[in-house]
Parts: structure tokens; C-alpha cells; sequence
């Protein structure tokens, strides 16, 4: 047996991995999330605890005693206020280490942090450069920090996840299949960019990956996680309007740029309006990472995008259904 801590089992991600580890028999699995999970049969595995809650969490896992932990637990959202706003991703790792210099039998560990810990547009020329945008980001590229600072004895590696989308996304992700089927999307005049996606199940198959390694490939290195190929935006919306016969058509760019202007006049007034200056510019900035790293232990992602669109568009369905 390979008993697996899995934190933030709850989320999108943890939710997809969870369903992928329990077809495992060898697999022993405990989630630790302070929500519920989206899954009824995922409850058998979940207990409900804060990560912030240090004494609680120390205890559990001590208990549990995982061989490997998977960190997935943070808050991912934009909308905080200031970088305290953030703690559980801060403090939480912070917890985290502490409970496992106390675990004699953890492998390995993997510290999901995001692609967000630099702005879109801006690449990196190394793992400890960082350059945030936002509070969500400053706070992962803490994150990152504190785990470097501390330097575990045990094997472990940072995931920067690039935009992941797929059944049991939410948004921002969910967002752009919505504003398609909806019939609300509009092509970007000739401003349309590119960006580095990943399929839920192809990152899945990477986290594996990495950790199932060996040591020496894996241990204190950075992997961005995504689809090998970046998306051109237009080109996937395309894909996804295909399935269900929708044609999108063109727009010129000044008037997604006057809409944003209404967004950022109507965001004061505290009015929540879909187009952003914000919003705007991450659309039309190309956003493509380096993916080598993962490729070379992860080189056949399992699913196609056109498979995975259509496993999507099913799931989307299906819950709207119930």
C-alpha cells in the first residue's frame, strides 16, 4: 500500500486526482480540506480541517503518516484585498512542513504553486525569479519561498499549474465555455493570442509522473504543468463552438476596448460587468511556458484537446441536468 495525503482534495484538481488514485487498490488515500467534497463518494477519504488550523493538521498527519503528499490546498481567487487575505497559502505551507518533519515514512512531496507567480507575458530566466501581478500571485511566489527557504530532507518538487481546465473546473475556467455556449463570445478582431492550457486528465497523468520518478529527476526542480502545444484562443474557441454548431463571430478590437472602459467605470461604482482593463490585456497577451521539464518524465500527455472538449462539454451538461 502507498498511502497518499492529498490536501485541497476538495478543489478542482484534488477532485479529478482523488477519482484517479482511488482506482488504485494499493492506493490509501486521505484528503484534508475545509470543504466538502465535490464528489459523495469521495467522503469515505476526507476529513474536514482547515490547514491553518496547525495543531489539528499536525495531529492528523502524524496519525495518517502519508508516504506521499500532494499540496494542492490554497485560496486561488483575485479578489482579496490584501496579501494577509491570502494566509491559508502562506500559513498553510508553512503548517504543512512543520506536520511533516514529524512523519518518518513521507517520500515525496509535491508544492502546487501557479504559473501566476510572474505576470503573463513574462518569462522567467530562472525558478527563483518572480515577478507577480497580483496578490493571489505574490502570495504562491511566498509560498515557494518559504518551501526553498526550508529545504526539506525529503524528495520534493513545485508545480506551477498554467491554465487547467476540465469536468469540475470553476472560474475563471468554466468561464470562457459558458460565454460560448451562451452564444456571448465574440473573436477578437485580429488580436487573438497564445497561451499555455492543459486538460485536467494530461495534468493529472503529469503530477503522477512526478511522483512515481526517481529522485535524482524530480527532487528540488519547478515543473510548469500544461498541454505540450499552446492554445491559439481563437482556434480553440472555434473547437468548442463546433460541437455544438455555433459560429462566433469577429468583433473590432475598439469595442472590446470601450466595453472595458465601461467595466473599469462600472467595477468602481461595485457593478460586475464581464469586460475589464484587466480582463482585456490577459486576453490579448500570449501567456506560453516552458514545458520541457515535465516533458522529459511526462512525454505522452493521454488526451486530446478535441477528446477532452467533448468529455467537458458531457460533464457541463450533466450537471446542469441535475
Amino acid at each position: 500500500m502507498v498511502k497518499y495525503l492529498i490536501t485541497g482534495g476538495s478543489g478542482f484538481i484534488g477532485t479529478n486526482l482523488i477519482s484517479y488514485l482511488l482506482r488504485d487498490e494499493k492506493a490509501e488515500i486521505l484528503n484534508i480540506d475545509a470543504k466538502t467534497p465535490k464528489i459523495s463518494s469521495h467522503r469515505n477519504c476526507w476529513k474536514q480541517i482547515d490547514i491553518r488550523d496547525r495543531q489539528t493538521l499536525i495531529e492528523t498527519i502524524i496519525d495518517f503518516q502519508p508516504n506521499i503528499v500532494i499540496h494542492l490546498a490554497a485560496r486561488t481567487d483575485l479578489s482579496g484585498k490584501t496579501l494577509d487575505d491570502y494566509n491559508s497559502n502562506i500559513e498553510g505551507v508553512s503548517n504543512l512542513l512543520d506536520a511533516l518533519e514529524q512523519v518518518k515514512n513521507v517520500r515525496k512531496v509535491i508544492f502546487a504553486s501557479s504559473m501566476y507567480v510572474c505576470k503573463p507575458g513574462y518569462t522567467p530566466k530562472h525558478c527563483d525569479e518572480y515577478a507577480p501581478h497580483t496578490l493571489y500571485g505574490e502570495s504562491k511566489a511566498e509560498t515557494e519561498k518559504i518551501i526553498k527557504n526550508r529545504n526539506p530532507n525529503y524528495t520534493w518538487s513545485i508545480i506551477r499549474p498554467t491554465s487547467i481546465w476540465g469536468p469540475w473546473f470553476e472560474e475563471p475556467y468554466d468561464t470562457f465555455f459558458r460565454i460560448i455556449l451562451s452564444r456571448f463570445y465574440f473573436h477578437l478582431g485580429k488580436r487573438a493570442c497564445k497561451k499555455t492550457y492543459g486538460y485536467i486528465d494530461n495534468a493529472i497523468y503529469q503530477i503522477m509522473s512526478i511522483a512515481q520518478a526517481e529522485a535524482d529527476k524530480i527532487n528540488k526542480k519547478v515543473f510548469y504543468i500544461g498541454d505540450y502545444e499552446p492554445y491559439n484562443i481563437t482556434q480553440w474557441a472555434n473547437e468548442i463552438a463546433s460541437f455544438e454548431n455555433i459560429r462566433i463571430p469577429t468583433v473590432p478590437f475598439f469595442l472590446f476596448s470601450v466595453a472595458a472602459w465601461v467595466g473599469d467605470f462600472l467595477r468602481l461604482l461595485g457593478i460586475t460587468f464581464p469586460m475589464t482593463s484587466f480582463r482585456l490585456k490577459n486576453m490579448t497577451t500570449d501567456n506560453i511556458h516552458d514545458l520541457s521539464l515535465i516533458k522529459e518524465i511526462a512525454p505522452n500527455l493521454p488526451v486530446l484537446r478535441k477528446d477532452g472538449i467533448k468529455t467537458t462539454l458531457q460533464w457541463m451538461k450533466k450537471k446542469n441536468n441535475n
